[in-house]
């Protein structure tokens, strides 16, 4: 029995140091607190007051260099943006107008306006829109040479003879007669030499034509290009071609030349 007791009331002491450690055995019952919200005004913190840092403190620029020395650029930057170091702010480049003289604020610039910044102003004098073409005045012939040019010369054709048609005229002797016919040159260049032909017909006395006879005879050369020449020539066949009571009658002239 002894040693029962002597357990339960070993067991019994135990028990009561636990207890006497959580709670204060034997004293006055004390109350358990939980930190709940901020802490109450104190020594060491008014309401309301800031508490300035007690230790070492270090400022860094957002964005700007490393601690390590190197430089970062922020991924937020846009293109045209230079970030100043020194003060942290960012300037953007200017913006470049569009083509074509546009003045500041992207107005388009009107001519005849008064001039800009940088602009210099129309001469007097000078027509505000851009691309009119200017003209000379003009005579009744079309636009005036410019002085001290010499206009272009025609094209080169080669010599080109037109005849009139013969006029006849009578001679002294019944087998020939007087021939006139006018030479045109219609071509650029001069006609040197050449030959004329006549064709004379022989009539009989009751008009029926009996032959017809060809002579020749020399161009009146040279003939320049353009130019226009009359000439007169007395035409003649055999004597004998022609009977009495018979005569000659040139009708056809033609010509050759080079």
């Amino acid at each position: 029995m002894r040693k029962g007791s002597r357990a339960a009331t070993t067991l019994l002491a135990l028990c009561c140091t636990a207890v006497a450690g959580l709670t204060g055995c034997g004293g006055a019952a004390r109350d358990g607190y939980v930190a709940v919200g901020a802490a109450a005004p104190g020594p060491e913190r008014g309401a309301g007051e800031n508490v300035a840092p007690q230790g070492h403190v270090e400022f860094q620029q957002l964005g700007g260099p490393s601690a390590a020395g190197g430089s970062s650029a922020s991924s937020g930057t846009p293109s045209g943006t230079s970030t100043d170091a020194s003060t942290g702010t960012s300037a953007q480049a200017p913006e470049s107008g569009p083509p074509g003289g546009s003045t500041p604020g992207g107005a388009a610039a009107t001519p005849g306006a008064p001039a800009g910044p940088g602009r210099t102003p129309p001469a007097a004098g000078t027509p505000n829109a851009p691309g009119t073409p200017s003209t000379s005045p003009t005579g009744p012939g079309g636009p005036s040479t410019k002085p001290g040019t010499t206009p272009p010369a025609p094209p080169t054709t080669p010599a080109k003879l037109t005849l009139s048609t013969p006029t006849r005229a009578a001679a002294a002797d019944r087998w020939c007669e007087r021939v006139t016919v006018t030479f045109t040159n219609t071509g650029t260049t001069a006609a040197r030499a050449g030959t004329v032909s006549f064709a004379t017909h022989i009539i009989g006395a009751l008009g029926i034509d009996w032959a017809t006879i060809t002579t020749t005879q020399p161009l009146p050369a040279p003939l320049a290009g353009g130019a226009s020449k009359t000439q007169a020539y007395t035409v003649c066949v055999e004597a004998w071609r022609v009977p009495l009571g018979m005569h000659v009658d040139t009708r056809n002239v033609t010509a050759t030349w080079s």
